[in-house]
């Protein structure tokens, strides 16, 4: 009996501890060096939670991701680049915002304000962050989201999934999301 109780409990130890690395959830990284803080997207959906009335989720995708691609629920998008109508090499291009800065400073306060960038993986977030600061926010205010809201590649070139986003970000750890359009959230430039 007493051996049967200890196998019970090394076979269970055993599942338990093989389990928690299979759950351990993903691991995230920074893309790109930048100015100002980096967070996971349960830290970010946390600290909005904390201070609502101060912190805020910005989506610098483009408005073609932000409403087809779907959104956090209460992000604001303020687009860091935009398509245009020039073809590049892997599609049509992109152009810069030029006004990026003045549209955080139009729609944020840069003294009180904690503003959470976001994009497709963590990219144009962490430029997001770089010009924030750039425009006159607190360094110590400005957050890129690792993972951004559609996470990383698949990069098992055997699995169908392979070069596809299934690792991490907002949507992918399951965090509020939506297509819904919401006026006071869209791009401001484009509500005059």
């Amino acid at each position: 009996m007493k051996n049967i109780k200890r196998t019970l409990f090394i076979s269970l130890a055993m599942v338990f501890l093989i389990s928690s690395f299979a759950f351990a959830g993903y691991s995230y990284k920074v893309n790109k060096d930048h100015l100002g803080g980096d967070v996971t997207p349960v830290e970010a959906f946390e600290m909005v939670k904390k201070n609502p009335k101060n912190t805020f989720l910005v989506d610098c995708r483009t408005r073609p991701e932000y409403q087809l691609v779907g959104h956090a629920k209460g992000a604001y998008n303020i687009p860091i680049q935009f398509f245009s109508t020039k073809v590049g090499k892997k599609g049509y291009a992109d152009s810069k915002n030029p006004n990026f800065g003045k549209d955080l400073l139009s729609q944020f306060n840069p003294k009180t304000d904690t503003l959470i960038f976001f994009c497709r993986s963590g990219n144009r977030s962490c430029a997001a962050c770089n010009e924030a600061v750039k425009a006159g926010f607190l360094e110590k205010k400005i957050f890129n989201m690792m993972g951004g809201f559609e996470g990383g590649k698949n990069k098992n070139k055997d699995s169908c999934f392979y070069g596809q986003r299934w690792s991490g970000g907002w949507r992918l750890e399951g965090l509020p999301w939506t297509y819904k359009m919401d006026k006071k959230l869209m791009y401001k430039a484009d509500m005059k």
